[in-house]
């Protein structure tokens, strides 16, 4: 009998199979795909040597993730690549606010009446980032605040709506960049705890930036392979799960899957009736014939680029998908142009490039022409260097991965208490009603991004009952 399987070889189950195996646990973990990665992968997608992310290209979260940190990734090939500058914010008029691994460089871009506000706002967290985002990543069931001074004043910035943490700025370029980083996770900006996703994301590259993994992000989650097998776990690939008498007998299951999907495998009835997933993404990935040709010189140095005119223009295109009426006219867009800093990954003077667009859970519809059409606005003539293109609305990322529920790519709705408070209000999370049972995907705690936190965090769950029994 083993200690432990793992079903779902994303970056969380891939993180809890390497903490149980670290911890001398025998561990087999089962992957429905040929290989693994789940949401941090990479594919030619488009042409041949073009490489592409088919979701998670950027990684913020990845390189600053305590999970990650205490990992020897890097001895398994991971290296992490920056542009020049982690992110920019490009407005119609050829200008742009950045967003700096320069705490002052960022709140220059902002304009005199609102860069000491964002020294003011920022400043007093990063000496302390490495303990508060420790703090705030760990489930406080399970380990006690190592700063719950520093934690409790950033809980003071952070819990309240992004909608208030807008009032502090007096110009838009300020209100306009944060309110793209709370749209990351994809709820209206009105919601709670919204302010704390802005601040850190943007403490997140001041500390370490926003970088691309050298080869495509499937380089993260091989390396993550590449541990577990050195510490003797298994991975078996090309192997789908149905219902548990599939897997071999273990001490513990853990499933990096939507909680819909483990209540059916593991026969757990309406455990998860009420669970909501939320808008749905559509996203395209570009082999193109050069560089995106930006009007904004901010946003050619970027690896990360946020397309929206306005905050107002934001929240409207957020509020409009997460209704579940249309998509919207004008679509907030994240994209990331991993080729500026990793060359490796199209042909000599070819570039691969990404951009997705949110729309409503399930949306069957095709929004490539609104993408380009706010594309050009930004960059004119980007559509003549397009090579080729791949899209992929909601059904199709949900036929890519079975967690991306409706085109969900975050596991579960963010808005309100949701966003913290997942997959339903309790202590323990990542524990269900089948007492060998756990849960480690995003739709657990602290929810969405290649960070590995929530498979640390259930395998933790997970060592403690095996070591009492």
């Amino acid at each position: 009998m083993l200690d432990a399987v793992v079903v779902g070889a994303g970056p969380n189950g891939l993180t809890a199979a390497v903490e149980l195996a670290r911890r001398g646990f025998s561990v087999a973990l089962f992957e429905a795909k040929e290989t693994v990665g789940g949401g941090a992968r990479t594919e030619e997608l488009t042409l041949p040597g073009f490489r592409h992310d088919p979701c998670s290209a950027a990684h913020p979260l990845g390189i600053n993730s305590p999970a990650f940190r205490a990992l020897p990734l890097q001895r398994y090939g991971l290296e992490w690549l920056h542009a020049d500058l982690p992110m920019a914010h490009p407005f119609p008029d050829g200008t742009a606010a950045v967003l700096s691994r320069s705490v002052a460089e960022t709140a220059a871009s902002f304009g005199p009446r609102d860069a000491g506000t964002y020294r003011r706002l920022v400043s007093p967290f990063l000496p302390r980032w490495d303990t508060l985002v420790r703090d705030f990543m760990s489930l406080p069931a399970t380990a006690l605040p190592r700063d719950p001074v520093t934690l409790a004043r950033f809980g003071l910035a952070g819990l309240p709506p992004y909608s208030w943490l807008m009032r502090r700025f007096r110009d838009e370029p300020a209100r306009t960049l944060l309110a793209g980083l709370v749209a990351h996770v994809m709820a209206p900006l009105g919601g709670f705890a919204t302010s704390a996703v802005g601040l850190v994301f943007a403490l997140a590259a001041h500390a370490r930036g926003w970088p691309v993994a050298r080869g495509g992000s499937q380089s993260l989650s091989d390396a993550l392979a590449a541990h577990l097998k050195d510490l003797g776990g298994l991975i078996h690939t090309d192997y789908e799960v149905k219902r548990l008498d599939d897997l071999p007998p273990a001490r513990a299951y853990v499933f990096d899957t939507s909680p819909t999907a483990l209540a059916r495998i593991a026969g757990l009835g309406t455990a998860y009736a009420g669970y909501r997933y939320g808008p749905g993404v559509f996203k395209i990935d570009y082999a193109l014939d050069g560089p995106v040709p930006w009007t904004a010189p901010e946003a050619r140095a970027a690896g990360t680029v946020q397309i929206g005119a306005d905050s107002t223009e934001i929240a409207t295109a957020l509020r409009s998908a997460a209704r579940q009426d249309r998509a919207p006219d004008a679509p907030f867009l994240i994209t990331v142009q991993p080729s500026v800093a990793d060359p490796t990954r199209a042909p000599e003077g070819k570039h691969v490039f990404w951009a997705y667009g949110h729309v409503p859970h399930g949306w069957t519809g095709d929004l490539t022409d609104a993408i380009e059409r706010q594309l050009e606005r930004y960059a004119p003539g980007f559509r003549d260097l397009v090579l080729a293109r791949a899209t992929a609305g909601p059904p199709e990322l949900a036929a890519r991965n079975a967690n991306y529920v409706g085109g969900d790519i975050g596991t579960g709705a963010a808005s309100g208490l949701r966003l913290l408070l997942r997959p339903k209000p309790t202590l323990f999370p990542y524990a269900t009603r089948h007492p060998a049972v756990y849960l480690c995907s995003s739709a657990t705690p602290p929810g969405p991004g290649v960070h590995g936190m929530s498979g640390h965090n259930a395998a933790k769950a997970v060592w403690r009952r095996l070591r009492r029994t």
